[in-house]
C-alpha cells in the first residue's frame, strides 16, 4: 500500500469513529427524557461534529475521495441495539450506561488506529487526539448520570 492508501485509510477509521458517535447520540436522544442529561448528549453531538468537519476538510485538502461513512449495516445494527437496550429501560442511569460503552468501544478503536498507524499523518493523529481528549471528557460528564 502507498503512503496515500494508507492515510485514506487511516482517515476512514477516525470519521468512521466519529460518526459511529454522531449516530448513536442521533438515535438515542428521542429516549431522554431528562433535560440536563439531552443538554450534555446535544453538546457532545456538536463538538462531535467539529471534529468530522475536520476529517472532511482534512479528506479534501489531501485530495483523498474515500472516506465512508459507516455502512448501512453497520447504521442498522447500531440503531437495533440502541432501540433494544432502551425499550423497557428508558431510564437516565440506561442511556448514560449505553452511551459510556459506546464511548469506551471508540477509545478502543482511538488506540487501535494510532498504534496501527504512527507516522502515517501528523494532522490526523491531531484529529484522533481531540477525539480521544473528547472521549475521555464524555466519560467523566456521563458517570455522574450513573447514580
Amino acid at each position: 500500500m502507498d503512503k496515500k492508501e494508507i492515510m485514506t485509510e487511516y482517515l476512514n477509521g477516525v470519521y468512521q469513529n466519529i460518526k459511529t458517535a454522531v449516530q448513536s447520540i442521533e438515535d438515542i436522544l428521542p429516549k431522554v427524557q431528562d433535560n440536563e442529561l439531552r443538554k450534555e448528549l446535544s453538546n457532545q453531538q456538536d463538538k462531535y461534529a467539529v471534529l468530522q468537519k475536520e476529517c472532511e476538510l482534512l479528506a479534501k485538502a489531501e485530495k483523498i475521495d474515500g472516506i465512508k461513512d459507516n455502512s448501512w449495516f453497520e447504521k442498522a445494527k447500531l440503531w437495533s441495539s440502541i432501540n433494544m437496550s432502551t425499550i423497557s429501560n428508558k431510564s437516565n442511569r440506561k442511556i448514560a450506561e449505553l452511551m459510556l460503552m459506546g464511548t469506551f468501544m471508540g477509545i478502543i478503536t482511538c488506540e487501535k488506529d494510532r498504534h496501527d498507524h504512527k507516522n502515517i499523518s501528523t494532522e490526523i493523529d491531531e484529529i484522533l487526539r481531540k477525539l480521544r481528549q473528547l472521549e475521555e471528557d464524555n466519560i467523566d460528564n456521563l458517570i455522574p448520570y450513573l447514580v
